[in-house]
């Protein structure tokens, strides 16, 4: 049986910090804010393999008010996620996801996404597309107020 997952985040851009976006620091003046390291990609991601699976989201596992998260670093929340949807007894079998931002240019850094994502979660880089786009002006992510991704997830029952 196979099962599909969907997942979107935004944050807010902010001054003093660092700009993350699938496990990769990009250079550029502001970061996204957020109680982790607000990894809008792979927290996108997350969700989009914790509702294929049927076991809720991020917010449920890692809520944003627990001390715990704190500036925690993403790919170690996907990695626990792959836990959690290998031991309900999926394997991922795809994940294609969008970043939405006027800038900076996240095309230049997607094969390094690539293989962070593959790495975490023990999959071919072959089974991931990222792809980037803008919203045209249009929007939070137009006004380059904040960033967002969407994803999808297929996950095969072992």
């Amino acid at each position: 049986m196979y099962r599909v997952g969907c997942g979107y985040d935004i944050h807010r851009l902010g001054e003093a910090r660092p700009l993350i976006l699938g496990g990769v620091h990009l250079e550029y003046p502001r970061g996204l804010v957020g109680h982790s390291d607000a990894d809008v990609l792979i927290h996108a991601i997350m969700d989009a393999l914790l509702g294929a699976a049927g076991l809720g989201d991020i917010g449920q596992h890692f809520p944003p008010g627990d001390p715990a998260f704190l500036n925690a670093d993403s790919r170690g929340l996907l990695r626990h996620v792959i836990c959690i949807v290998s031991e309900a007894g999926f394997e991922v079998g795809n994940v294609d996801a969008v970043v939405v931002a006027e800038e900076p240019k996240i095309s230049p850094h997607i094969a390094s996404m690539k293989a962070n994502l593959a790495a975490d979660m023990g999959i071919a880089e072959s089974r991931i597309g990222i792809k980037a786009t803008t919203n045209e002006g249009l929007g939070a992510e137009g006004r380059k107020e904040g960033i967002s991704a969407h994803a999808v997830a297929l996950l095969k029952e072992v």
